[in-house]
């Protein structure tokens, strides 16, 4: 089986563990009035929390510890998975502390229970352990938030960043897609969404030979973001399945130098 089949077989399963957790996620309906979330989208705060998240905190414990034995048996992936995250609870590793810390982009640790762990493997199990939550959640509160009072670089639910795009069918607007949980945004064409830089001397784009798909890259931030113009496209697309069939545009962009904008930190 080569790199690449790995890697779809192991998408599937992970796919299969949050679809089935998305089917036994309870949510209550929201009593956020109108009034609430307008003040804190003018505000620039998200609608979703992790206070949110607390009646599901069971049902987030044991999705941690599926998608960490998943990762687990893909070692040709992703690497060792150190000992401590197998062993352990997962309630004792994925804390209501850490998990708010994630939520609110905060520093992880470098260490659990005195043994080192990489924080951009313990973000990327939190990231897919909490998918289905805030997906979920997302479809729910989503109908609150009014997009012309939204335009941010960040996701009005969740505060996650985008890592795809498209230019929508009508009028080529932009509209961006949280790679936390599949909310959509409107945002201005010219500027970075990382960074907001919006000099067009600091940024270039590729389009592919189909016009298809573009990538966005910044000089500022050195970041790249994908993008698909859905009006090049006749036959219906799901959106967040373009995150896999565009990993040679990723490719693309890191071999110039550049990274996805949602994993930007501000030592670039």
């Amino acid at each position: 089986m080569t790199h690449s089949s790995r890697f779809f077989d192991f998408y599937r399963r992970l796919l299969r563990i949050q679809a089935e957790v998305e089917d036994s996620i309870k949510i209550s309906k929201s009593e956020l009035s109108n009034k609430t979330v307008s003040k804190r989208i003018t505000k620039g705060k998200t609608i979703l929390n992790f206070e949110d998240l607390a009646d599901n905190w069971p049902l987030i414990c044991v999705t941690f510890d599926r998608v960490t034995t998943t990762f687990a048996d893909y070692t040709d992936l992703f690497g060792d998975i150190p000992k401590i995250l197998l062993k352990e609870e997962p309630q004792k590793i994925l804390t209501k502390k850490m998990t708010r810390s994630w939520l609110e982009g905060k520093i992880l640790p470098t260490k659990l229970a005195g043994e080192d762990i990489n924080p951009a493997l313990l973000d990327l199990l939190i990231h897919q352990t909490l998918r289905p939550f805030l997906i979920k959640h997302s479809q729910v509160l989503n109908s609150l938030v009014k997009q012309e009072k939204w335009q941010r670089g960040y996701c009005p639910m969740c505060g996650g960043k985008p890592d795809i795009s498209y230019l929508e069918k009508e009028v080529g607007a932009l509209w961006l897609i949280c790679s936390r949980c599949d909310a959509e945004w409107r945002f201005r064409r010219l500027m970075c969404p990382t960074c907001g830089n919006q000099d067009p001397n600091a940024t270039t784009f590729f389009i592919d030979d189909d016009e298809i798909y573009r990538l966005y890259l910044c000089d500022k931030c050195h970041t790249y973001l994908k993008t698909v113009d859905l009006r090049k496209i006749k036959t219906q697309v799901y959106l967040p399945l373009e995150r896999l069939l565009t990993l040679d545009i990723d490719r693309q962009g890191q071999e110039r130098g550049y990274r996805p904008g949602y994993m930007y930190t501000h030592d670039i």
